[in-house]
């Protein structure tokens, strides 16, 4: 995910605890949560799926 989107949500995160957000601004937030929940869940599968188990008969 681009800095720029993360960037925008904290800007999102912090204006909704100041002066509250507009239904566009929180259906954008929503969006981009979104979006940055399955880049990371993206990257964790992908950090499993490189994983190799050996087993050294113990």
């Amino acid at each position: 995910m681009k800095r720029e989107k993360i960037d925008r949500i904290n800007e999102l995160a912090k204006k909704a605890k100041t002066v509250g957000l507009t239904d566009e601004e929180i259906a954008e937030r929503e969006l981009l949560r979104r979006e940055y929940l399955d880049a990371v869940r993206a990257n964790f599968k992908r950090t499993l799926d490189s994983i190799e188990i050996t087993d050294k008969g113990e």
